[in-house]
């Protein structure tokens, strides 16, 4: 679950770190007003989107005086903000964040995230704010610079001091430094009772002043945790995510919409992700993840089935299922009943394995739908089978 920039900076904020004094809008009116409250020469006015790169797509304007506020508002606000994560179709913006402008000396990256290989949380920080880290990690990897957190003694001082001095904060004065270790201590904090699985301050700053602050904050959170964190979960909101992630979310089903013609259904994540894989060698795009989990029942099949089948673009559905826990006489009947209440006209490859494969067979052979549910043996040759269909639709 992610949540917008503004609503990242309150919760950090509560665990000491430091951000610049800002407020959210929702009309021109509502900004200028609070532009005027903040006082000072220099406002930032940043469209609230859950997507990176609002600058370059032109959502985040550096405005001087309360004319320059509404113009900048005026702009931004109801704009279809395209960017490298939003898609060619961008994003509606429906809130803004106006801030205080800061007199910036030097930008910085940093971000806490779950490294699953060391099995540890990893702080990873650069010199070279503001830009995409990827770029950095593939041009200039050197710096890059990581801090492992044994999950046991947590973050010990020396680490933020080592993080701090080997990022040059000493350049600019004792404060600086105190400032950095100060925040990098805070977001750790903030990472660990919030159950986050990913913070980036992109940038993090140092002002000509020697004060260091999150400049932008995004957070995501760990979906199974939120359980704990009813709060947190009153701050989604649903109308920027996708409705069929929503829905799917709904039903206890694991989707994740892309943009291909094949859409998947699996039962289990590493094998839902190897059905891509292979869907991509024999040519073709899935349209989607899902995982419809190990222990599926025909209330979720059918679901799964109505979920993929709201995308225009899907010319074949790819159903591939190894039952061990599930069933596939049960996936096969869930399969039958969502196809006929559908009333689907693309054609969908169905390879099942496993638990009571034999009666799955038998169920969909005598379900009247020869030609519209394919059965094919074998992993490799059901993918092969799917992407020729979906050619085939043209």
């Amino acid at each position: 679950m992610k949540i917008h920039e503004y609503q990242a900076k309150q919760i950090i904020a509560q665990y000491g770190a430091t951000v610049p004094q800002g407020h959210m809008a929702q009309s021109v009116e509502e900004a200028v007003k609070i532009a005027k409250n903040l006082g000072g020469p220099v406002q930032v006015v940043k469209a609230q989107i859950h997507a990176g790169g609002r600058g370059k797509g032109g959502g985040v304007k550096v405005s001087k005086g309360l004319d320059a506020v509404k113009e900048s508002a005026t702009a931004i606000l109801g704009m279809q903000l395209v960017t490298h994560q939003t898609g060619p179709g961008g994003q509606k913006v429906k809130t803004l964040l106006i801030e205080e402008g800061m007199d910036i000396k030097k930008e910085f990256y940093f971000s806490i995230l779950v490294d699953r290989a060391s099995k540890k949380i990893v702080m990873i920080a650069s010199r070279e704010g503001g830009m995409e880290i990827e770029e950095v990690a593939e041009k200039t990897p050197e710096k890059i610079l990581k801090e492992w957190i044994n999950p046991v003694t947590g973050l010990r001082p020396f680490q933020v001091s080592r993080l701090a001095y080997a990022l040059g904060f000493d350049q600019y004065g004792k404060a600086a430094v105190k400032g950095a270790k100060k925040l990098f201590t805070s977001l750790y904090q903030t990472f660990i009772q919030e159950d986050c699985d990913l913070l980036e301050i992109n940038p993090l700053i140092v002002t000509k002043e020697g004060r260091v602050l999150a400049l932008d904050c995004k957070m995501s959170f760990d979906s199974n945790a939120l359980y704990r964190h009813p709060m947190t979960v009153e701050l989604r909101d649903l109308d920027e995510e996708d409705p069929a992630e929503v829905e799917a979310s709904q039903h206890d089903l694991n989707f994740i919409k892309l943009e291909g013609e094949i859409g998947c259904m699996v039962n289990g994540a590493g094998f839902a992700m190897a059905t891509m894989d292979l869907i991509h060698d024999y040519g073709g795009t899935p349209a989607n993840f899902l995982d419809v989990g190990g222990t599926a029942d025909e209330e979720r099949v059918e679901n799964a089935f109505r979920i993929i089948t709201k995308d225009e673009k899907v010319k074949c559905i790819l159903i591939n299922i190894f039952g061990g826990i599930v069933r596939c006489d049960m996936i096969a009947s869930g399969v039958v009943k969502a196809f006929k209440s559908v009333a689907l006209k693309i054609p969908v490859v169905v390879r099942l394995e496993g638990t009571n494969a034999k009666k799955a067979h038998e169920i969909i052979n005598q379900s009247g739908l020869e030609g519209k549910l394919v059965m094919v043996d074998g992993f490799g040759p059901a993918a092969q089978k799917a992407v020729e269909l979906a050619k085939a639709q043209g």
